[in-house]
Order: C-alpha cells, then sequence, then structure tokens
C-alpha cells in the first residue's frame, strides 16, 4: 500500500495544474532585489549592486542558506574593496565570517573577523570583531566565555538584539558542554527572547536546540514545553508551513517519550492542516509518521483508511501546494540575476575599452564567442536534464494494469476465504513494489538486485495464473552478479506481454524461459514463450487492449532510447514470431563495454 501511494503521489505532484497566484514572501524578496541589481547595473552604479548582494545573502543568511550567502557577500566584498568603501566592507567581512562560521568553516571565519577589526570602523566594532575571532580560536572554555560575555556586554549597551542572540546561543554551547543545566536554559531563554522579534528564525535555530538538549537530558515535558511555546508565536502561527513542522517535531518528542496517543493527535492535526493549506511534502511527512506509529500498534484499518484518504485529496492539495512554482520563479530569478551580472561585466568591459576601438572590437568578440559557448553548453546540460527527468518518469511508472490486478487478486483471495494465499501474496507483492521504490532513483542496478525484482514479479504472475504456465530463469555462470549493472525493470514489460498476451490465451499450460548470456562484450537477455503469438494476440485485443499495449511498448523502447543517448549503452531490442506461430521470442542486448556507471 505504501509503494503504491509513493507512485500515486510522484505521478500526480508531476501531473498538477499550479495556475494559483504567486504572492510567497520569499518569491517577493527576489524579484525586488532581481529589479534593483538591473537598476543598479544600468545605472553602472556598482555601489548599488554591492548593496543588492548584501541585501540577497541577508535573505539567505535568515533562511539558513548560509553558502549562497557567503556566494553574494564575496561579491559584494570585492566591489567595496574596489570603490574604498570602509563602513561597508567592515560590515559586509563581518557578516561574511558569521556566514563562513555557520557553515564551520573556523579558519577563514577567523580571519574575516580579524580583518573586520583591523578595518577599525568604531572600538566598539573592533572589539566585538575580535572578541569573535577569539572565541573561534581560543583553546579554553574559559577563554571563548569571557569573550562572548564581553560581546554580550556590548551588544547589551547598544540595544543589538541579533547579536545579542547569537552570543547568547554561543554561551550555551560552552555551557552544554560543561553540563551547566540552568546556565543552558538561562541562555537559550536569553537567546531565544531577543531574536523572536526581529529574526524569526534565528529565533526557531535556538527554540529547536533548547528542545534537543532537553531531549538529549530525557527532560521530555520541558522539551515539550518549549515547543508548545514557539508554537504560540505569531511568526508560526502565521506561517502554516512553519506551523505543520513545528506540531511534527513537537510530536517526535511525544514519541520519544513513549506517548503515542498525543503524537497521533498532533500529527493528524498537522496533517489537516497541510490539506487545507496545499502543504504537499507536510503532509506526506505525517502520513508517513502517522503509519509508523499505526503499525507498531498493529492498528492496520487506521493505516490503510489513512492512506486511502491522503490518495483521494492527493490531486487537490496538489492543485493549492505553491512551493514549486515557487521554487521555479527562485530559480528563474537567480539565474536572471547571473545574467544581469553578466551585463554588468559586459558594460564594464566596454566602458574601459571605449577609446581603443580595435581592442573593443576584439573584447566584444571574446566575449560573443564566450556567450556562445556558454549557450551551447545550457542547452547541452538542459538537454541533459531533460532526457534524465524523462527517464526517471518512464523509470518509476509501474504498470496501473498490473497493480490493479494484483490488488483485484487479493481481495479474490479474501472473499473466497484463502487468507493463507492472500498473505503470501501480499507479502510477494509489497517485496516487489518496495523493490522497485528503492531502486527508482538509480538509471542503473546491480545484476543481482534487478533478477530478484524479476523472479518475485514471476512468482506473483504464476501465482495469479494457477496451471497457466510455468517457467524457468536461466543465468550465465560468467556473468558477474553483483559488480554488473543493468537498466532496472527493464525487462518486466515484455514478460509481462508475453504472460497476459501470449500465455494466458494457450488452453494448455505455457511456458515462459528468461535466459541471461554473456556474448562476447554484450550482455543477452531473451524472453521466449510459446503463447499464440503476436499476429494472433492482435486478433483477439479488444481496441483498449491495442492503446494499452501500445503505450507500454513505447514507453519502454523510449527509455532504451534515452539510456542509449545518455549512457551510449548501444542497447538493442528484437521481437518478433518464433517459427509456426509457437509464440514469441524478444532479445535484448546491452553492450558491456560501456557499463560504466
Amino acid at each position: 500500500m505504501k509503494s503504491l501511494f509513493n507512485i500515486l503521489f510522484i505521478v500526480l505532484l508531476a501531473a498538477g495544474n499550479f495556475s494559483f497566484a504567486q504572492d510567497s514572501t520569499q518569491v517577493d524578496k527576489v524579484l525586488k532585489s532581481a529589479s534593483r541589481l538591473k537598476k543598479a547595473v544600468d545605472n553602472n552604479d556598482n555601489k548599488g549592486v554591492a548593496d543588492t548582494y548584501v541585501g540577497i545573502a541577508n535573505d539567505y543568511y535568515n533562511q539558513g542558506n548560509y553558502a549562497k550567502s557567503e556566494e553574494f557577500l564575496v561579491k559584494a566584498k570585492n566591489i567595496y574593496q574596489r570603490l574604498n568603501d570602509k563602513k561597508n566592507l567592515e560590515t559586509v567581512t563581518r557578516k561574511l565570517a558569521q556566514s563562513q562560521e555557520k557553515q564551520n568553516k573556523i579558519t577563514p571565519a577567523i580571519i574575516n573577523y580579524n580583518m573586520a577589526a583591523d578595518m577599525n570602523h568604531s572600538e566598539k566594532s573592533r572589539a566585538v570583531n575580535i572578541n569573535d575571532a577569539t572565541r573561534l580560536s581560543s583553546p579554553t572554555q574559559e577563554q571563548k566565555a569571557e569573550a562572548i560575555q564581553s560581546n554580550i556586554d556590548i551588544s547589551l549597551k547598544d540595544n543589538k538584539k541579533a547579536d545579542l542572540a547569537a552570543s547568547y546561543s554561543q554561551m550555551a554551547d560552552i555551557n552544554i558542554q560543561e553540563k551547566n543545566t540552568p546556565k543552558v536554559e538561562e541562555n537559550l531563554n536569553n537567546a531565544y527572547k531577543f531574536s523572536k522579534e526581529e529574526a524569526p528564525q534565528q529565533a526557531l535555530e535556538i527554540n529547536q536546540k533548547l528542545t534537543d538538549f532537553y531531549v538529549t537530558n530525557k527532560n521530555f515535558d520541558k522539551a515539550i514545553e518549549a515547543k508548545k511555546k514557539v508554537l504560540k508565536e505569531d511568526f508560526v502561527k502565521d506561517n502554516s508551513q512553519e506551523k505543520v513542522n513545528q506540531i511534527q517535531e513537537l510530536a517526535d518528542i511525544y514519541i520519544k517519550k513513549d506517548d503515542a496517543g498525543e503524537a497521533i493527535v498532533l500529527l493528524k492535526n498537522a496533517y489537516d492542516i497541510a490539506l487545507e493549506k496545499g502543504h504537499t511534502l507536510e503532509a506526506q511527512k505525517s502520513v508517513k509518521r502517522l503509519d509508523s506509529l499505526y503499525n507498531v500498534s498493529g492498528n492496520t484499518d487506521a493505516s490503510m483508511k489513512l492512506y486511502r484518504d491522503f490518495l483521494g485529496k492527493l490531486p487537490d492539495i496538489v492543485s493549492k501546494d505553491r512551493s514549486l512554482i515557487d521554487n521555479k520563479i527562485l530559480e528563474d530569478t537567480e539565474q536572471r540575476i547571473s545574467q544581469l551580472e553578466k551585463e554588468k561585466g559586459l558594460k564594464d568591459e566596454l566602458i574601459r575599452k571605449k577609446n581603443v576601438f580595435n581592442y573593443s572590437l576584439i573584447g566584444v568578440l571574446i566575449l560573443l564567442t564566450g556567450l556562445i559557448i556558454f549557450i551551447f553548453r545550457t542547452l547541452k546540460k538542459v538537454q541533459i536534464k531533460n532526457k534524465k527527468i524523462a527517464l526517471q518518469s518512464l523509470r518509476r511508472e509501474m504498470n496501473p494494469h498490473f497493480i490493479f490486478n494484483s490488488l483485484n487478486s487479493v481481495n479474490h483471495f479474501i472473499a473466497t476465504n484463502n487468507e493463507l494465499e492472500a498473505n503470501q501474496y501480499l507479502t510477494k507483492f509489497s517485496k516487489l513494489m518496495r523493490g522497485v521504490m528503492e531502486n527508482s532513483t538509480q538509471d542503473f542496478i546491480p545484476f543481482q538486485q534487478e533478477l530478484d525484482l524479476l523472479e518475485n514479479y514471476l512468482a506473483l504472475e504464476k501465482t495469479r495464473f494457477t496451471d497457466k504456465f510455468d517457467y524457468e530463469i536461466v543465468v550465465d555462470e560468467h556473468l558477474n552478479m553483483q559488480s554488473l549493472l543493468v537498466p532496472g525493470m527493464l525487462v518486466q514489460p515484455f514478460l509481462e506481454n508475453a504472460i497476459w498476451h501470449g500465455l494466458r490465451y494457450r488452453t494448455e499450460k505455457g511456458f515462459l524461459k528468461l535466459s541471461f548470456e554473456k556474448d562476447a562484450i554484450d550482455l543477452k537477455i531473451m524472453v521466449e514463450d510459446n503463447g499464440i503469438g503476436i499476429e494472433e494476440s492482435k486478433k483477439q485485443k479488444t481496441q483498449h487492449q491495442k492503446a494499452r499495449e501500445g503505450r507500454g511498448m513505447k514507453n519502454t523502447l523510449e527509455r532504451i532510447q534515452l539510456l542509449n543517448d545518455l549512457y551510449k549503452n548501444n542497447i538493442t531490442c528484437v521481437i518478433k514470431d518464433k517459427d509456426q506461430n509457437s509464440g514469441v521470442l524478444v532479445t535484448i542486448t546491452i553492450n558491456l563495454t560501456s557499463n560504466k556507471h
């Protein structure tokens, strides 16, 4: 059931109609930054460009994307250096050090804190930067604590709440190492108090640090109290996605406390909010966690009901979900910012060389050549990316006909009171589906895993079509079962065709043979049956069956073509009737010399 849920979730997510308004705060900020950058570039305003970079960097920093923050701060720093803007240079250098520290880049962070101190915009700022450099480089906890306390004193005088929150949080880290619980609580509570008004994201991080500390020390009641406190904050209540995340984290604490009942109530609440507000991934997380709790308690009925409810509401929630299109807008805007940077570089180049016509012409030719190469490479990358997306979509697709009939078979076993057969069939079916999903992110999987999946599939079909056919799998002993990589479930559609369109129409029991042979530099896979043959099968099909089979074969052949384009595998597939209409032979050949994935 969970594998079916995951397949349908992916398909519906890909097919959703994202036609809603694009008004998120993050998107608005990025769009405004792009507009400011364009204006600065058009006016050749280098300081305006640097200021915009700082604004973008601060947005990324507040979102927790410190690598991107560092990237734009470096750009801003270079411009301020060329402009000799010492005040802004000191500020951006300190911010750069903070971004690097967040990424645990301690050495460059120390260097930048010292550089900011040397710029000496004011004695207080110099002292703050020296204290931060000392905090990171000091060998003893006492020296670190002394530097942090000095920064706390300075920030209290200037009422800099964000800096105060950071310093109190740093002091709490020392208290945690010293196992001084009262001080940990005091400093983290202070940090939370000073950050929640001006820096909600920082407040959330501090709250998480406090709850993690309580959980680590098995003080679940205080952890719950701290998490409930943050849930009452406006910046959580007004942000439905963050509210769902915080409720889920609170549920996790109850789970660790062994209070599954309260955790279930909370996760149901998170699930309902996610459905209402259109947060698909958050709803999925709640479903998975609830399913885990139901499984522990053996409440399979509740689990099945939950999955059915989610699958029924999935198209609606996906249609409300704005995250994918927001991400696309952010991606496109970031590309626009990159393009604006290139335009600025081009303008600077033309200005520097405007008095030397020949040099300007050479520079333009070089830039145009570079632009052509860039466009060509970009198009090539886009083509490869699109092919990989298409291949991923085809790879994840499991024939709904097989799923539907498998579930019907289970229903039949249950209806005939054949509980043992139903359990055995369902176990095999879930194992197959789990195997397919586990390998769904890989274009190639070890041959042994592929063989196990195909054996499981054939066992399922044989159970379904009792006395209709026998089968045999033959594997060349020269094949390396573990190191050889093959496309996952590439053979399965041909096996299904052989069973459904050939063997099941026989009046007598048929036979299906699947063989893997190593032929010089090729892996040869053969699917052979003694069914009614291709031509006779076509005569017996309805128009609906003909359409279904055509799509299935088309998808498989498209997948082979994409594999050949991306990996140069030289995979070929030949399907033909055997002599005297005695069945069908499918031969798939994979070149092993290119099998390096």
